[in-house]
């Protein structure tokens, strides 16, 4: 897990030094290339019939959605603002699904998590306040791009008979399209060097996901869950190193209510589900 919320970070600390010189379409395109090269010896494994044989196909279509426009918000976002001030707003995630799952879910949320919420909104709210570089795009995008995240994770509850090969290929899938759709929009030639991190962006995201899989199997997600906060460390480490990005203090104390909500609510006996942009 622990290696798992590091690959993330540094997937994402690539991810904005590309979108500084390609467009957010591109570097998507390229990305799922990638990804998807590395995922087909498990496709081939799982069998690729299987893939267009799965339940409830409208409710896995909503969810490629939900994760196309997350990602393609996730890019815009930190394509303008500190690496840990997106990822303070991304690891919010867990706080909306708490929100939102009795309303869509039919979950039960108790006065503890209700309280937990709030504080985790407040933390929000303080995390967005004013920086020296306001970029409304990019601050839209984020808050976007959360929210959907939060509606995927939720979506994939309800798909919880659908092995995770398939729910990552279609996920691949819809972002290599919408990353070709927008890629002839800014199209520049790659460098050699970018050649390489672009390729290396759908890699090590790859790598993530299936080391945190692996720790979700190995052990129970509440002992698991809290682990994904070291993601704020290592953005806060790697945006300092490569993009001279100091953290606000509102940032801190915003992240700071975050993270408590966050582990107020994955320590509760209902599991929160884990991040991984």
């Amino acid at each position: 897990m622990l290696a798992g919320m590091f690959l993330f970070a540094l997937n994402d600390a690539m991810g904005k030094w590309l979108v500084a010189s390609y467009g957010v379409g591109q570097v998507l395109l390229i990305r799922s290339l990638a990804a998807l090269i590395v995922l087909a010896p498990f496709v081939w494994a799982f069998g690729p019939r299987r893939l267009f044989s799965l339940e409830r196909p409208w409710l896995q279509a909503l969810r490629v959605a939900f994760s196309t426009v997350e990602v393609f918000c996730f890019y815009l976002a930190v394509r303008d603002l500190p690496l840990a001030d997106v990822m303070t707003w991304w690891l919010a995630s867990p706080i909306y699904v708490a929100a939102l799952s009795p309303l869509l879910l039919g979950e039960r949320v108790g006065l503890w998590r209700w309280g937990a919420v709030i504080v985790g909104f407040l933390g929000v709210i303080i995390a967005l306040g004013p920086s020296g570089a306001v970029s409304p795009v990019a601050t839209t995008a984020a808050i976007v791009g959360t929210m959907c995240f939060a509606l995927m994770m939720i979506t994939g509850r309800s798909l919880r008979g659908t092995p995770d090969t398939a729910l990552v290929f279609w996920q691949l899938i819809g972002a290599g399209v919408a990353g070709a759709i927008a890629a002839p929009i800014g199209w520049a030639p790659p460098k050699a060097l970018d050649w390489v991190l672009l390729g290396l962006l759908g890699v090590v995201a790859m790598t993530a996901h299936l080391s945190v899989n692996r720790a979700l199997k190995l052990a129970d997600a509440t002992l698991i869950a809290p682990l994904q906060y070291t993601l704020l460390i290592w953005a806060m480490i790697l945006g300092y190193l490569f993009f001279g990005d100091v953290p606000r203090p509102t940032m801190l104390l915003g992240a700071l209510l975050i993270v408590g909500s966050g582990l107020a609510l994955s320590l509760y006996p209902r599991r929160a589900p884990v991040v991984g942009p």
